[in-house]
């Protein structure tokens, strides 16, 4: 992480004379989960951003086969913060974003020692917005439904379970899904320093991605030439309705672990939320009727439909991702969330945003490298050649051999793309830094 002086000394790679500008990466390996630290420096100039803290249950860091916990990574954390901080001054942070409310991505601002750090400005998707009405439909639709569905299934398992079988592996990943998707209450109130929780200061600023004003989603930052971009959500109910890209642009025609076609899933948003273009400023009344699209009463006899209809509840919060880009004074850097085809497409379809993510210098491949998450065209056509991507991933057994998929891994190398990947770094080029017992792993560019 850089220090204050933002010369690239300290932990960064290299040095770097005082009037450049650097921005590093720094990917901790909290498993199957993000968290990833963001400085920029110039002078005697630093900006700091943190981009989601969370692990997946099922998923944690292994070091020498021990678990590490998501609160020993805050703690990694707050401790590099506090590390190039001066002296007499807390930890700070300039913009927090949490992406989407998935436990994978937020779970780590539960941890009370985030009550040390101050943070500037956290921007979250406008579903988590509690004054925007249409917003909370969908939001307490998604978690309403998590909850439901997972009571479900372990009432289902129970009922198994007497009849000597329990969980199958069917409803093992449904259920992780739907604990996934119920997001996580403690984190969610610091985010929006309520019920009690907040980070060292009672209040901060919120964004709710994105505004509806356009002009706003150009966020400047406290360094002249370096400023957030924000491309997505989409806020249009079509594209948020597509939680599956067509079988010709996804990696794999079928994810083998999911065990249904796609056109037997139960569908989480219905025809009624497709609505005409020219009734796109508002999102339809029908939306709060969505849970019941997914026929849950209907579901208890079938593990294969539990999974399916768990599967469409995870698509569906992975396409509220807060998608932005990070402009360094042309140096771009691309982070997706877990953003899939609704979400892509809102971006390579306008040209405005298209040009802000092709060749840019840094992409966080999203959603763990699953098949349904980078679009071949984005690889293929729009990212260029020699980017350097990381990948947040540890193992979940049940996806060992789905996830990260090895024709993107295989699509970016043909595109000579650094990837870097949080369970087994390497420092390949003079850019990469590899911290103690595999910790973090880093990536920093200087602008020209």
């Amino acid at each position: 992480m850089s220090d204050t002086t933002g010369t690239g000394t300290g932990t960064d790679a290299g040095t770097a004379p005082a009037t450049e500008t650097t921005v590093s990466v720094r990917m901790y390996n909290v498993g199957f989960g993000d968290c990833f630290v963001v400085t920029v420096g110039r002078a005697d100039q630093a900006w700091r951003m943190l981009v989601d803290c969370g692990v997946h249950s099922q998923g944690r860091a292994q070091v020498d086969g021990v678990s590490r916990t998501i609160g020993e990574v805050v703690k990694a954390v707050i401790a590099d913060l506090t590390a190039v901080t001066p002296a007499g001054s807390p930890p700070r942070l300039d913009v927090l974003v949490a992406t989407h409310h998935h436990q994978d991505h937020i779970t780590g601002f539960a941890v009370a020692d985030w009550e040390a750090v101050e943070v500037g400005e956290v921007i979250v998707p406008f579903v988590e917005n509690p004054n925007d009405k249409d917003a909370q439909a969908l939001r307490n639709s998604l978690v309403s439904t998590a909850t439901k569905l997972n009571g479900i299934i372990e009432a289902t398992a129970k009922r198994k379970e007497k009849n000597g079988s329990g969980f199958t592996d069917a409803l093992s990943l449904a259920n992780s899904f739907a604990i996934n998707s119920m997001g996580n209450a403690a984190a969610t109130d610091r985010l929006l320093h309520q019920n009690g929780l907040h980070f060292l200061e009672p209040t901060h600023d919120i964004f709710f991605a994105p505004d509806r004003d356009p002009a706003k989603n150009v966020i400047p930052t406290s360094i002249d030439g370096v400023s957030i971009h924000i491309l997505g959500p989409s806020r249009d109910p079509k594209q948020l309705s597509l939680m599956n890209p067509p079988a010709s642009a996804e990696w794999l025609q079928l994810d083998p672990d999911q065990g249904l076609e796609d056109d037997d899933t139960p569908a989480l948003f219905p025809a009624i939320y497709v609505v005409p273009d020219d009734e796109h400023d508002e999102l339809p009344t029908e939306l709060t009727k969505a849970r019941a699209s997914l026929r849950l009463s209907q579901l208890a006899t079938s593990d294969a439909a539990l999974l399916g209809a768990a599967a469409v509840l995870e698509r569906s919060v992975n396409n509220t991702s807060v998608y932005f880009v990070l402009d360094v004074a042309g140096t771009r850097l691309l982070f997706v969330g877990d953003s899939q085809e609704g979400a892509w497409e809102h971006v390579l379809d306008d040209a405005e945003s298209r040009a802000l993510v092709s060749n840019v210098a840094f992409y966080k491949i999203g959603h763990h490298g699953s098949h349904n998450a980078t679009p071949k065209s984005f690889v293929e056509s729009v990212l260029g050649d020699g980017a350097y991507a990381m990948l947040p991933w540890g193992l979940v057994k049940k996806w060992a051999e789905t996830i990260p998929k090895a024709e993107l891994l295989a699509a970016l190398a043909d595109h000579k793309t650094h990837v870097i990947r949080a369970d087994a770094p390497v420092a390949e080029t003079t850019q990469i830094e590899v911290g103690p017992g595999q910790l973090w792993s880093q990536v920093t560019f200087t602008v020209p």
